[in-house]
């Protein structure tokens, strides 16, 4: 082998290692660096554009794919202490020219936080409709799904703006009394009662109390590696203040049972989706909405817990997407009739 053809495979070789190398050093030295590039990948491979909307002084952060058309916009509320980005795994399983819009919630992400703000259940949904009206979603009715936290303000806001709505999908929502009480409810109250309510399993500040809360939200145990979890527990600890914060607000009595005391007043037909195994909202959720909205369709998916948008994402876009053909359908038909 000449020198020329030494060289040239010494600077292949270094070329291919520089990024080899940056990829491990992110991993091992700075893993919530690298969660932070997982997401804005996906967001660039499906499509996804962020941008930024602002009423008066109030920013909110959102991405979103594709234009409004004939077809409903779509909506989607994540929940407790996650993002936009939470909803990507759905996204990848919906047709391109939906139109999609994902949301920072009130305090989340790049959606402004205020120590001012009310972060009560029908406070989020006053500020989710000043975002709406900024992006003009609502020129026509559009299509709301929220998950955990965000399905009880997804709720709340079907039945506060009725006629922005459409059709609603609610994905295991908060804000609702059970007839049996699930694993978190139980932890919940035994730290209510012994007064220790400094660890609440929904604000991991360790990688082994991020792998507990990781068990306890879905059924599917995944095999997350010792970094990837200090990466998510790093991602979060600058923001677990105004976590604990949000979550006494939204366990309070004002904010409790908010879907419960307004699901007489959603007029939209009604999905609903939930985890047989959830965890964290007992399933038993899903009949009590049953009983009280004259439209409303229940999907029970079996192994499959709390975290329903992650373990089952092809499954949810496909039942999303089933709903909205099929009240479509009927619309069609109410217009033939």
């Amino acid at each position: 082998m000449d020198l020329d053809m030494l060289n040239m495979f010494v600077i292949a070789g270094g070329t291919l290692a520089i990024p080899i190398l940056a990829f491990v050093a992110s991993f091992l030295l700075w893993p919530s660096a690298l969660i932070r590039i997982y997401y804005w990948y996906w967001r660039r491979a499906l499509g996804m554009q962020v941008r930024y909307a602002n009423y008066d002084d109030y920013q909110f952060c959102y991405s979103y794919r594709g234009r409004p058309g004939y077809r409903p916009s779509i909506l989607m509320l994540h929940g407790f202490s996650a993002h936009k980005d939470m909803w990507l795994s759905i996204v990848k399983f919906l047709p391109k020219n939906l139109h999609l819009v994902c949301v920072d919630m009130p305090g989340h992400e790049g959606t402004t936080r205020s120590d001012l703000d009310d972060y009560s259940i029908s406070g989020q949904a006053k500020r989710i409709h000043q975002f709406v009206e900024c992006i003009k979603l609502n020129r026509k009715p559009f299509h709301l799904v929220g998950t955990s936290m965000g399905g009880n303000v997804a709720g709340v806001y079907a039945a506060l703006y009725p006629e922005d709505i459409c059709s609603l999908t609610l994905i295991c929502p908060a804000g609702l009394p059970s007839t049996t009480d699930s694993k978190f409810i139980k932890q919940l109250r035994e730290m209510q009662e012994s007064k220790h309510i400094d660890r609440i399993p929904l604000i991991p500040s360790t990688p082994e109390e991020m792998a507990d809360m990781l068990k306890l939200c879905s059924y599917v145990r995944f095999k997350v590696p010792q970094q990837i979890l200090q990466g998510l527990v790093d991602v979060r600890i600058p923001h677990n203040e105004f976590y604990r914060k949000l979550f006494l607000e939204i366990v309070d009595e004002k904010s409790r049972h908010s879907l419960h005391e307004n699901m007489s007043k959603i007029k939209a037909p009604t999905q609903v989706i939930w985890g047989k195994q959830d965890q964290v909202l007992d399933v038993s959720g899903a009949s009590v909405l049953a009983s009280a909205i004259p439209d409303c369709h229940v999907y029970i998916l079996e192994n499959c817990g709390h975290s329903v948008v992650v373990e089952r994402p092809r499954k949810t876009a496909n039942l999303m997407l089933e709903f909205l053909a099929l009240l479509h359908s009927i619309d069609n038909n109410k217009k033939q009739a």
